[in-house]
Formats: C-alpha cells, structure tokens, sequence
C-alpha cells in the first residue's frame, strides 16, 4: 500500500515570480529544492543564496515548501490563482474516484526537473520507511526541445528495487522457478551466428531459449544447463551444420540425436 504525494511545479514558479527570480534560474532552484531531504537545511539555503535568491525570497519559499494541506496553501497564495484552482480540483475529483485517502498534498515535491509545467507526484509506501517508489508529473513543452510539436503529455518511472523491498516485506514476492526449454551454444566461433539463428527460429515456434555468446568450455555449459534448469542442450558443430543439422541432448535422459533445423520443434 502506498500514498502519493502531490504539489504543482506551478507553486514553485508563483513563488520565484513574487520575488522576480530570472526564469532561465528556476531549473536550478528545482535541482537544489529536490535535495530538501538529503542534503542540511543550512547547505540548502546556502545553494539557493548562491543562485542568486534573497533571504527573504528563500525563507518565503521555504515556508512555501513546508505545506502539507490545501488549505494551509490557500492562506498562502489565496484562493483565486490558477495554481491554487488546478490543485483543488485535482484531489475533488480523486475523491470522486474514491482515491482521496491515497493522495496528501506536499509542496516540496519538485522532482528536480524544469521540464514539468503542471502537478507532480511521487508515491511512498504507507510507512514512510522507503525512497519514492513511483514518480513523474505532467510536461506541456516538452517535445519541442527534440525538435517536435508541443504535445500534452504525462509520464512517470517506477524504482524496482523499492518494488522488491515492499514485495518482500508484504510476502507478496512469488517463488518462479527458472526454467528453460532450450540451452544453444555453438562448438566453433564461426557457428555463432547459426546458433543465434537456431535460437531465433526455436523463439519464433514460441519456445525459450538461453543462448550461450561467449566461447565456454562444455563443463560450463552443463553447469549453466543445470542451473536454469533447461530441458534440451542443443550443440552447433561444424560436421552437423556441414549436413545442415543440429546435435539435441535431452538432459532429463540423456538421449542424443541429430535433426534437420526445420525440423527442429
């Protein structure tokens, strides 16, 4: 279970306009706003001073930053800005959904990034004991740095290895069984390209397969066959592709053979 918290990169902006703050330096405001949890307070007020804000702009935005409510940034900035309206209504229609207990306001998200132009957000585990587990935001403007159209547009990224620690924590992590239908390792470093073709052909008929790149010596092939529990070891030798076959070893048996690649089910 986890909650997302929610700013708007506009906040950020009114905030550094009241104090006219040269826009070109609000990507690097953001930068140094997204440390506020791991870097000393004072080293914050410090980077901010050296961008070129005043200390009285700095305690404001701080201040700004430390809200945690709607209503508390109503006060703030009023009720009338634009700002203040997107956000509102944003979290009445996740109450709508049925989402608004998942959802807190937190104005000192900025996920360090320039290129947002509306909410942001990042998503915590309930307890508060991990980094973000999700994290994204809406950008406007995006496209046109590549060279494209302004498109409306919004995205986030997951961090897996957070995933993985709530997995395990909630015993939700499934127990799968690696297991492979085929192992295919060429015997020569001329084949190795027919071996990724017999790989590709095996993918095509649905079947998995683990293809062996590097020149292995057969002992660590078995041993690697062993370890993903493959069901067929298939050899690429110079005198079978000569007849247009391929050596198969069941390795539950033993039982060896040769097959045409077509053939090869």
């Amino acid at each position: 279970m986890y909650v997302e918290s929610i700013p708007s990169i506009q906040v950020l902006q009114e905030v550094l306009r009241c104090y006219n703050l040269p826009e070109e330096l609000f990507g690097r405001v953001c930068i140094v706003i997204d440390k506020l949890e791991k870097i000393p307070l004072d080293e914050i007020k410090k980077e901010l001073k050296s961008i070129g804000m005043s200390d009285e702009a700095i305690k404001e935005l701080l201040e700004v930053l430390s809200i945690k409510s709607l209503t508390k940034l109503e006060e703030k900035l009023g009720t009338s800005g634009q700002v203040v309206c997107e956000v509102k209504q944003l979290f009445a229609v996740a109450e709508k959904f049925g989402y608004s207990k998942w959802i807190q306001f937190d104005a000192s998200i900025v996920r360090g990034l320039a290129y947002y132009t509306g909410i942001v957000f990042e998503g915590f585990d309930r307890k508060g004991k991990l980094r973000a587990i999700c994290g994204g935001g809406r950008y406007d403007r995006l496209l046109s740095t590549f060279g494209g159209d302004d498109v409306p547009a919004c995205g986030f990224g997951f961090g897996d290895a957070v995933i993985m620690e709530l997995l395990k924590e909630k015993s939700l992590l499934p127990e799968i069984g690696l297991e492979v239908n085929n192992i295919i390792c060429s015997l020569d470093p001329d084949l190795q390209g027919v071996a990724a073709l017999v790989a590709s052909t095996l993918r095509g008929k649905g079947q998995s397969v683990d293809l062996v790149l590097e020149s292995k010596p057969m002992k660590w092939v078995f041993k690697r066959a062993a370890r993903i529990n493959a069901q067929r070891l298939i050899l690429i030798g110079k005198s079978e592709w000569e007849r247009s076959t391929v050596a198969v070893k069941i390795l539950s048996t033993g039982e060896q053979y040769e097959v045409k690649l077509d053939e090869l089910d």
